[in-house]
């Protein structure tokens, strides 16, 4: 697996690039709870909408219509709904982030993708112990 590392590239390459690598999945998992967050909302302001349908029906109509013109269908943040924040932080920050990780493991590494990992795998891997191989899908 050492054939991942371009020649000439030191250890403390090859961790720093790793770290920014790893930075992009935490990114990644944050970008997973951003849309968590978008449904969740979403489903929020769908089951108030419901609720207020059925306080209508037992005959609550100002009640009703008070929490709709307040609450449902509301801004989440000023201004914004949340389709609107995934857009704006795929657009922005995770696009950002993307394409620096892979501005520097293209400049640093040639492209090569865990490359720390893969070089961890085979420190840490037994020959010939069950589910332990050290070939991969390069």
């Amino acid at each position: 697996m050492r054939g991942r590392r371009p020649d000439g590239v030191d250890d403390a390459t090859v961790e720093a690039v790793g770290a920014l690598t790893e930075a992009l999945e935490t990114a990644e998992r944050a970008r997973g709870s951003l849309f968590d967050f978008h449904q969740l909302s979403g489903s929020a302001d769908a089951k108030a909408g419901r609720a207020a349908g059925l306080l209508r029906d037992a005959g609550h109509t100002a009640l009703a219509d008070e929490l709709e013109r307040d609450l449902v269908g509301r801004d989440v943040v000023p201004g914004r709904w949340t389709f609107q924040l995934v857009e704006e932080y795929d657009d922005g920050y995770h696009r950002a982030f993307r394409d620096w990780e892979r501005r520097v493991r293209d400049e640093l590494l040639g492209g090569a993708r865990h490359v720390f990992e893969a070089e961890l795998k085979e420190r840490n891997t037994t020959p010939g112990a069950p589910g332990q191989r050290l070939e991969t899908s390069d």
